[in-house]
């Protein structure tokens, strides 16, 4: 068995064009599949990341979004005076649409207003200022996060906003841990709703104490009459509005790389192919020697996963360069412009690999069912 083994290692390469060319084709099928993945898994983790396990968001009753929700200031007093929610620990806030021509090419997108108060911040510590300062309540002073500070014009600090009718001076650049937040312009909530002319909430975002009290805030302030809302945890409304995007980014990018390595599989399998035609001899001395269709059939099959796995893991590693890049979109939930990076993943990497060991399997089954099948005197006699 050892010399089966050195022999299927030794003969893995030899025909290092056709074999280069193989490797090549699932390095590029697994570079697109991670880059899908990778693309999806970014965008999950830069909304859920915006959220926290200790926060609620309450929002009108079939709203999706704070874009589209409308909550009555009336509303927001009887939430306020929940017992579970504590002053200072809950920010009633409004979310609106700009839109703002982006840096690189000038084209226009949609940037997403928040007004704030102080309990934003205070509900949300990951949000701290990379540059400048922090506005003045009262006045037209606003925050820009640090990927619409890079991704649009007027958003750096010193730099001046339109919109509302109004001029709106940028003083200063947040970060929060890479979150949706930094896509964002944050500015006070009083001057907005004047602004915008909306004296209502989008939605109001409070702190627990403890999570388990999740289930009785819920049950409490979806059965108020006096209110029309839907509750949910902050972590579990951005993952909602990671879904629809990230959904359909995964299934693009599986449906293009199963048509790719439908190419690939090919590519393995001619190559298979070429090498059993080039080793007929080769296969009937194995045979003679004693070895028995089985390990031929192993042999053959094995070459073909070392050369499909050898491009998925080179295909991995290059998918990991992605890491580098920022990647820009709409969001189709919020219709805003949201940055987020490439990220990969254990999970995504194992994947990638299995990918790769089902090609090199599909590819080399027949070439392998062809070499087990010859027998010990035609192969002898050939070549």
């Amino acid at each position: 068995m050892a010399l089966l083994i050195h022999y299927t290692i030794k003969n893995s390469f030899n025909r290092k064009v056709t074999s280069f060319l193989t490797v090549a084709g699932v390095a590029l099928v697994v570079f697109v599949f991670c880059a899908s993945l990778m693309l999806s898994y970014g965008l999950e983790k830069a909304l859920v990341e915006s959220g926290n396990d200790n926060n609620v968001v309450v929002m009108r009753a079939s709203s999706n979004t704070e874009i589209v929700s409308v909550m009555w200031r009336s509303m927001g007093d009887v939430i306020k005076a929940d017992p579970a929610v504590h002053a200072g620990k809950i920010a009633g806030e409004i979310m609106v649409l700009i839109n703002q021509p982006k840096r690189i090419n000038h084209e226009p997108s949609n940037v997403p207003v928040r007004g704030v108060d102080d309990a934003s911040f205070a509900i949300r510590p990951q949000v701290k200022m990379l540059e400048g300062r922090k506005y003045n309540p009262g006045t037209n002073e606003v925050i820009a996060g640090a990927k619409a500070s890079k991704s649009f014009d007027g958003c750096g600090v010193g730099e001046t906003l339109r919109f509302a009718g109004q001029d709106w001076t940028v003083v200063g650049i947040f970060e929060a841990n890479g979150g949706s937040f930094e896509s964002e312009i944050w500015g006070d909530y009083n001057q907005m709703a004047q602004a915008f002319q909306r004296p209502i909430y989008s939605s109001l975002t409070f702190q627990l104490d403890n999570p388990s009290q999740f289930d009785d805030v819920k049950k409490r302030l979806e059965s108020d009459r006096r209110l029309t809302v839907d509750v949910m945890t902050e972590k579990d409304y951005y993952r909602k509005q990671s879904q629809s995007f990230s959904g359909f980014i995964t299934i693009l990018g599986t449906t293009i790389s199963i048509i790719f390595g439908a190419g690939a599989i090919f590519g393995a399998m001619i190559t298979m192919y070429a090498s059993v035609s080039n080793r007929t001899r080769e296969i009937g001395t194995l045979r003679a020697l004693g070895f028995p269709r089985r390990a031929i059939l192993v042999a053959f099959l094995t070459e073909s996963l070392i050369i499909s796995v050898t491009g998925g893991l080179l295909g991995v590693a290059l998918a990991n360069f992605l890491g580098l890049a920022e990647f820009s979109t709409t969001n189709f939930d919020t219709f805003s412009e949201v940055a987020f990076p490439f990220r990969m993943s254990i999970g995504i990497a194992i994947n990638a690999v299995i990918f790769s060991v089902v090609m090199g399997l599909i590819g080399g089954f027949l070439p392998a069912v062809r070499a087990a099948r010859f027998k010990i005197i035609d192969a002898l006699r050939a070549a």
